[in-house]
């Protein structure tokens, strides 16, 4: 199938390991190959991993590769936002991914920004168009949401407080995605929307991340992948045809591109790529 308008981007997450840094440098490799759009680095709870994203963020930046860091705002200060923002400038970077973010444990005060929209604000009012700035979106509502409708309009906002696009969280329902655009499109978003995309690698670890962030995996499916048990193998390959079966659905439907959610192993998601990209 011909994708020749979508295009591909591809997260990662800071290693603490020098051998987990070079293995992030070899999946980079393989992954440039396919000309994504850009590379994006996580960023920790309240600036967590904040010099281990930075050190990945300019390293890419330097081997020539458009990236965008994740920013994430809860907890942070205003100088210290600009403080980033002045960073990556120097750089040359011109995208970045604005987060709310989750409150780290123990930490009780939010800081200066309570919102994404806020943080959107911020970088506009700071740095005017240099970045591009994408912002989370989440077909299947977030899961500290009072409803769907409030979801939906925290997201418009964000997008009117200056996002160039958006990326949402993993979901492996794509109409959960085409009636979430629609509904953004009847409020006025025409940004782009590219969905996340999380490949099925391990099935204690993708039911782990999806129970915490509020992604569903569909009955049939988790049942599926309970019954592999330890065979990987087998596990993968449904994995692989489940999940390129929605890609190209979602990409038939007219998604703007796939974003995946690595996990710093690029084989499954170069495969899910080259699968309906060819």
């Amino acid at each position: 199938m011909s994708t020749h308008r979508a295009s591909a981007s591809f997260e990662f997450f800071p290693p603490n390991t020098p051998e987990g840094l070079a293995k992030l440098r070899d999946a980079r490799v393989k992954l440039s190959a396919v000309r994504p759009e850009f590379f994006s680095v996580t960023y920790g709870a309240g600036g967590a991993t904040r010099d281990k994203s930075l050190g990945v963020v300019d390293e890419i930046a330097a081997e020539g590769h458009a990236v965008a860091p994740h920013l994430s705002c809860i907890g942070a200060t205003r100088e210290g936002i600009a403080e980033l923002l002045e960073h990556w400038r120097t750089r040359g970077i011109r995208r970045l991914v604005a987060l709310r973010g989750d409150l780290p444990s123990g930490m009780v005060d939010a800081g200066a920004f309570r919102y994404a929209s806020d943080l959107v604000a911020f970088v506009r009012e700071r740095t005017g168009d240099w970045f591009h700035i994408e912002v989370a979106a989440y077909p299947e509502t977030h899961p500290q949401a009072v409803s769907p409708q409030a979801d939906l309009q925290a997201f418009v906002t964000k997008m009117r407080a200056g996002s160039n696009a958006a990326i949402t969280q993993y979901f492996f329902n794509a109409d959960a995605y085409f009636r979430f655009v629609d509904a953004a499109r009847a409020m006025g978003v025409d940004a782009p929307i590219v969905p996340g995309i999380m490949p099925i690698m391990n099935h204690t670890q993708l039911a782990r991340f999806s129970d915490a962030c509020g992604a569903e995996i569909p009955r049939w499916i988790r049942l599926r992948l309970a019954a592999f048990g330890d065979d990987t193998t087998s596990l993968r390959a449904f994995g692989h045809d489940v999940v390129s079966a929605l890609c190209e659905r979602l990409l038939q439907g007219g998604a703007p591109g796939l974003h995946f959610y690595t996990l710093n192993q690029p084989g499954p998601s170069l495969a899910l790529w080259e699968s309906v990209a060819a």
